[in-house]
């Protein structure tokens, strides 16, 4: 195939590890469980990709990741997205959230958010989308306001891919409304609990 002659070696490798754990691991009862509703989060999925070492494929081997590059997690995606759009979801997350973890986190905040997305012991998710404007990062009408030396956030987000599962969540907030596009937002961390409501 041309797709395969665009793949190093490594690449290919991941491709047939990855295939392998969706036919052999992700058994069919759970995928049509998923269907009839009967399991609202596929933890034991991300257990399993955790074991298997598929999350956070391409960040640094000092938080547990591979250090591939993202065309080898485009691979693995690609594999995974077989088995539909629920369980893609869930793949992808770690990669979502952990990429403004791996760039803009201080060590501490990797430690304690990115190496666990990554060993499966925490459930990150994105909180973007907002009631009145979709996906627009721009425009988000969720605010954050200085209060000393923590924010105060109010707002609504929705289409929250597994929020009822998550640990944590990564949310994009206003915290200067009058700013250029590019410099009126910033993302927060916030850890589920008193305050937030699903």
């Amino acid at each position: 195939m041309l797709y395969d002659a665009l793949l190093t070696e490594e690449e290919k490798a991941l491709r047939d590890e990855v295939r392998k754990f969706v036919r052999d691991e992700v058994p069919a009862d759970l995928l049509r469980a998923m269907d009839r509703d009967e399991i609202k989060f596929p933890y034991d999925f991300i257990a399993k990709l955790a074991q298997h070492g598929l999350r956070g494929i391409r960040f640094p081997k000092k938080w547990g990741g591979r250090e591939l590059p993202w065309t080898a997690e485009v691979v693995a995606e690609e594999e995974v997205g077989v088995l539909g759009v629920a369980l893609g979801c869930a793949f992808v997350m770690t990669s979502i959230v952990g990429e403004a973890l791996n760039v803009f986190g201080t060590d501490e905040q990797k430690e304690r958010y990115l190496r666990p997305i990554i060993t499966g012991t925490k459930i990150p998710e994105e909180a973007l989308t907002e009631p009145r404007g979709g996906s627009d990062f721009f425009g988000a009408t969720t605010r954050a306001v200085a209060d000393g030396d923590s924010f105060i956030l109010n707002g609504q987000k929705r289409f929250v891919v597994g929020a009822e599962a998550a640990d944590f969540f990564t949310v994009y907030c206003s915290t200067d409304p009058q700013a250029p596009p590019h410099q009126r937002i910033s993302m927060f961390i916030v850890e589920k609990g008193p305050g937030i409501k699903i």
